[in-house]
């Protein structure tokens, strides 16, 4: 399906063609004065500069060449030779209900060159709940594996569980002290282990900081995790048993605070999964000469003669010979370029790691498994409290992620049942769907809507608020849409030819016709608050049509029927942009 500004955009470049000039000098975009014209072409000071003739004439020449197209309205010069173009309201009546016929895309194309696409995000830890700073990982890079999909690129997202490092031996110390006569710490025990885990989540949300807190106390108990650490990565069988249980447990219990959010992955896997990976990888490394020793570490430098800062080295092992981080980041990547082959990897992790990755980047790069311009660190600011620092509870600890959905919930429940938005006969499992609705809505949109790489002050009572911009007053208009429409076929009244006349119509088509724009752009930077812009001012369109005419209750049939295809449109669109979002509307309040 074409779309209107590429449409004005091929008239004006043939029009600079005939004048003998380049075709590039016909670019058109939308105005920035909408209070002047709808889209604007700048091409005529470039061009006259490169043809040395007067911008205003050349200005005239296209305008005159143009101005018989059936798209444009009007077009005019302004200062020393834009062009300030007025689409024909017949244009826009034909883009709309192209809108509307495109069920499958609401108006957007695919990406010219579709890629393969590792998505990074998440980053969960086995047997510790996650908490605030999860929040935004997780929509961030959930809406962003709709919307590559959506436009066409083949996406593999994985949580990438922190399942190897110190809290495993924090647990298996601190669950053999307190039942130490468990078959996971016979030596002489040969198997097979139970099928059942000892242990449940409220077990590791409990045994976890107990034992964390003894180790940083006391430096001996610390030392028992570590040894723990080492018989678990040297493969001892109980300790590997343990871990496939607290592993297991974790993700049952990580897939509700997930499932509440509408976000979801392709893989669950771990550090632990390419750790069989690492000896092969640091030996192949180390005969390649890419790595050496230094103050008994293993590492591989990885600073650059452009560098204006230091960047330390690349660490494959500590002075102890233990993996890091570094090492399984590493393993990882090596795995998914075997397993997966990528075009690009993206990684939707806290701005404050940029280091880390930068680093991991470039050792990828230099052991030649993918090259670091094929990765991408997708940072994200913190969310915080009004203090301007990142948000606590009360008391001044981590907010629970399981918290915050649970609070989300109640304020939701509370502001449709005050607010009189519920029909009457709505109640129970209804009612508490359409909270739950309203909380996602809430909290995704709330977070999405900022600029990833901000910080934003977390405020529930104004991220649930139906007023102002914010994901119920979108689901609101949702369901208003829904409602009208319900209505007008409940009375026999259809949707018909679609005709643009008055200014809040007008607007209303301008604003679909920016969704294929907004959802490449949101493509190209990684930034999903360029959508949520959009469908915002989608809803506020129609909010403003809907306050300056009937609809439904029109009584002209041929207008009826044109604002009926006009809302079915906007319906269509608004519901896509949501759901790309991770965002979804009831069908009734």
């Amino acid at each position: 399906m074409g779309q209107l500004i590429d449409e004005i955009g091929i008239i004006f470049a043939d029009a600079f063609e005939r004048l003998g000039l380049d075709r590039a000098y016909g670019a058109v975009r939308r105005s920035d004065r909408p209070e002047l014209a709808d889209f604007q072409c700048n091409g005529a000071l470039a061009a006259a500069k490169a043809a040395k003739r007067n911008p205003r004439g050349i200005a005239a020449d296209i305008a005159d060449s143009v101005k018989t197209s059936a798209l444009i309205s009007s077009i005019d010069i302004a200062g020393p030779g834009f062009l300030n173009i007025q689409i024909s309201n017949a244009a826009l009546a034909r883009c709309v209900e192209s809108i509307r016929q495109d069920t499958h895309r609401a108006g957007a194309r695919p990406v010219a060159t579709p890629q393969k696409i590792i998505l990074d995000f998440g980053g969960a830890n086995i047997a510790k709940p996650m908490h605030v700073g999860h929040l935004r990982t997780a929509v961030i890079g959930d809406s962003l594996q709709r919307i590559f999909r959506f436009l066409g690129d083949e996406v593999i997202s994985d949580i990438h569980m922190g399942d190897w490092g110190l809290q495993m031996g924090h647990l298996i110390t601190e669950l053999q002290a307190e039942q130490p006569d468990l078959v996971y710490f016979d030596d002489d025990f040969t198997g097979p282990y139970p099928e059942a885990s000892p242990v449940d989540i409220e077990d590791l949300s409990r045994l976890y900081p107990q034992a964390s807190n003894k180790a940083k106390a006391d430096p001996d108990r610390l030392a028992q995790s570590q040894a723990a650490i080492a018989q678990l990565q040297a493969g001892r069988a109980g300790y590997r048993a343990l871990l496939e249980h607290f592993v297991d447990i974790s993700i049952a219990s990580l897939k509700l605070d997930y499932g509440f959010l509408g976000v979801s992955f392709d893989l669950w896997l771990g550090e632990k999964d390419v750790e069989p990976l690492i000896p092969d990888m640091i030996e192949d490394i180390k005969a390649r000469g890419l790595a050496h020793e230094d103050k008994g570490a293993l590492i591989i430098p990885v600073e650059q003669e452009s560098d204006t800062k230091d960047y330390p080295p690349f660490m494959l092992l500590n002075s102890r010979g233990a993996s890091l981080y570094h090492t399984s980041d590493l393993a990882t990547i090596l795995d998914r370029v075997r397993r997966y082959d990528p075009d690009r990897m993206l990684y939707v992790v806290d701005q404050r790691q940029a280091l880390h990755f930068e680093q991991v980047f470039r050792a990828a790069d230099i052991v030649g498994y993918i090259s670091a311009d094929r990765m991408e660190h997708l940072g994200f600011g913190t969310v915080n409290g009004k203090d301007g620092k990142p948000f606590k509870t009360r008391e001044g600890g981590t907010l629970k992620l399981s918290d915050l959905t649970g609070m989300a919930f109640n304020m939701a429940e509370q502001k449709i049942t005050e607010g009189g938005r519920l029909s009457s006969d709505i109640g129970g499992a209804e009612k508490q769907d359409i909270a739950a609705l309203v909380a996602r809505a809430a909290l995704r949109f709330a977070d999405l809507q900022n600029t990833r790489t901000t910080n934003y002050v977390f405020d529930l009572d104004k991220f649930t608020s139906f007023e102002g911009k914010t994901g119920p007053y979108l689901l609101y208009q949702v369901v208003r849409i829904k409602s009208l429409l319900r209505k007008a076929q409940a009375e026999g009244h259809k949707a018909g030819d679609i005709h643009i006349e008055s200014e809040a119509e007008r607007n209303l088509a301008l604003t679909l016709e920016g969704f294929d724009l907004a959802l490449h752009m949101t493509h190209q930077k990684r930034m999903p608050h360029i959508l949520c812009e959009h469908v915002y001012t989608l809803a506020q369109g129609f909010a403003a049509l809907y306050g300056a005419h009937k609809i439904a209750t029109e009584p002209d049939d041929t207008v009826r029927a044109s604002r009926l295809a006009i809302c079915q449109s906007v319906l269509l669109q608004l519901e896509t942009g949501l759901n790309l979002l991770g965002i979804k509307a009831p069908e009734r309040m």
